[in-house]
Order: C-alpha cells, then structure tokens, then sequence
C-alpha cells in the first residue's frame, strides 16, 4: 500500500463530562436552532441525571484505544487523532494539534452510519469551518464512505439483536417485536437525503439475518418545535401499541446509534423501558456496535479501500457501497 494519508480521524457529537458543562455543551448544540427554553432545560436534567455526563466520549476513547491497536498489529500505521462537533475535544482544537504534528492528510471516520445533514454533511461543514480557523496549516481531511450497510456494521449489529432476543423465554421468542429505533429528524430535512431508506435497508438485512421476520422501525430523541413534522413513529408510542395488541416481549435494536449514548441510556433504558413498564410489555435493549471486533475491523478495511487501488467495496442488500465523496447538494439541512 502507498500511503497516501497520514492519520485517521475520528469526528463525533462530543458530550459533557461533568454538571458544570451540561448547559453550555447544549448552547453549541442547539445554536442556530429553534428549540424551545423548557425543552433544552428538560434535556439538561437527563444529563443531570447521569452525573452530568455523557457516556459518548469514554465510548469514543474506547473506539479509538481498539482502532489503534487493529492498525498496529495490521496496518496501516496511522496515528489516531478525535475531535467532536459540540464538546472538547473541539475539531478546530485537534486539527491545529494535527497541524503542529506534521499531519498533511487524513481520512476521517463519522461516527454515524446513515446520511443525513446531521450526520454526514454538517460535519464536513465543521471540518470546513475547523480548517478555516486552524488557517493554511490545517491538514486536508477525506472522510471515509459511509457504512450503513457494510458486513462490518450490519453483522456485529445482528449479533446484539440475537443476543437480545436470547434474553425473551424461547417459547414466546418468535413472536417477540422486533423494533429499529432511529434518531428522529425534521421530515423535510429527511425529504432531502436518504436517511429513511438506508435505515430501512439496514434493519431488513439485521432482521433477515437474526430469522424474525416480525419487525418495524420507529424513532426516538425528537428535539424540535412540536409544530414542526418530525419522522414518526414514535418507540414509545409503538410499545404502547404493541401493548394494546397483545404482544408481551419487544425488543428493541437502536440502530442508528453506534455507541450506547445518552439517546440510548435516556431515551430507550430509561424513558422507553418506564413507558414498557406502565403498559405491561417486556422490553429487552439490544446492544450498539460499540468495539465490537468486527466494527473495528471494519473501519481498517474501509482505510485500507482508501489506500489500495481497486479494493473490494463490501456492502451487503440491494443499495449498494456509498461512494468515497457525496453526491452535489445532497443531504441539505432542510
């Protein structure tokens, strides 16, 4: 392999670490959107409620300790540097550390698997807006193609849903709900992009492959101004349905998440499980990717793809690899 790239950089949501960083994490949030007072006091209090901090970033710190030891025994030998879009430690912060190190060129990893403009392009609106603060210095940042449906996701994420669903008495297993949960997003902003239809694909295949056949998607985590559309079902709404039907196991696969963040230790162990609870329903949480072996090997393929011409492009389903650079004007903010 000729390297072409220098180090690998892992760009993610960032979170708080302690009470005191709860209100201002939420300001760079939510600036620039219309979000209701009461609403961003009310997300504060679940991070209140866990100390004041995200789980989001010791899980970052994990993904980076196993990347970095996949590419040391394997290759490439890159270092691997983080930097996150809301909380330190700031893109802008580590691409000026990158800078000084002598960083030319770096391929970059989204921790989100889907297109959206949350989860793909505003970050390479960070980048952008990084670079221009870090100035002539700032290394050139390529990210990586997207892997909603790549064996490396689609496979560890299976395996958490069968693990989860060994948790259901066996002879009530089969017709056990099957639930894919997602972070809600404006419908017009979904209206733009393809988020819908890779979360859909990834659920088929994850159901396909864990044989149960019983499955739906629903959403989670909406933030916005209640009069504006948001991609509904809501998982609460939907286990309360279930409830009404008759059914007395759920199990519920967030897969739109790849670390067990505050979306998931609130929105689904706290909130959605309270909400089972009330209606009678048995809830079982399947477990993200997290640093699971083969998502970690999987990010070191898809560095490997970037070095090798002609390498393989794995992607499991109907839809395809996703291309290395994004198609013009796609996943527009609204």
């Amino acid at each position: 392999m000729t390297l072409a790239y220098d180090a690998l950089l892992i760009v993610s949501f960032g979170g708080p670490e302690g009470p005191d960083e709860v209100l201002p994490f939420l300001d760079n949030v939510l600036r620039g959107r219309k979000v209701p007072q009461e609403r961003k006091l009310e997300v504060a209090e679940h991070y209140q409620l866990f100390g004041g901090v995200s789980p989001l970033n010791a899980q970052n710190r994990a993904l980076i300790a196993a990347v970095e030891a996949e590419l040391a025994v394997s290759g490439p030998h890159l270092p691997v540097y983080w930097g996150n879009r809301n909380w330190q430690p700031m893109l802008a912060d580590t691409l000026a550390q990158m800078a000084t190190d002598g960083i030319e060129r770096a391929l970059a990893l989204f921790t989100s698997a889907f297109s959206s403009y949350s989860g793909c392009r505003q970050y390479q609106e960070n980048i952008a807006a990084a670079q221009a603060q870090v100035g002539p210095r700032a290394p050139q940042i390529d990210k990586l193609r997207g892997f909603f449906n790549h064996p490396g996701f689609i496979e560890p994420m299976a395996e958490r849903a069968r693990d989860a669903l060994a948790q259901i008495p066996a002879d009530q297993r089969q017709s056990a709900a099957l639930i894919f949960t997602a972070h809600s997003i404006p419908t017009e902003m979904a209206n733009g992009c393809r988020y819908v239809e890779q979360l859909n694909e990834a659920s088929r295949l994850v159901a396909g492959l864990v044989g149960h056949p019983d499955w739906q998607l629903a959403y989670q985590s909406r933030s916005g101004s209640p009069r504006q559309p948001w991609l509904e079902p809501d998982i609460n709404e939907v286990v309360r349905a279930l409830a009404a039907a008759g059914k007395r196991d759920v199990v519920v696969v967030p897969i739109g998440f790849t670390s067990d963040h505050m979306e998931v230790v609130f929105d689904l162990d706290t909130e959605a499980r309270a909400t089972a609870d009330e209606v009678g329903i048995n809830l079982v949480r399947a477990g993200t990717v997290g640093v699971h072996p083969r998502f970690v090997r999987m990010i070191r393929e898809l560095i490997v793809e970037r070095l090798t011409p002609d390498a393989p492009r794995p992607a499991l389903g109907v839809l395809g690899p996703r291309p290395d650079n994004c198609e013009t004007g796609c996943c527009p903010a609204k």
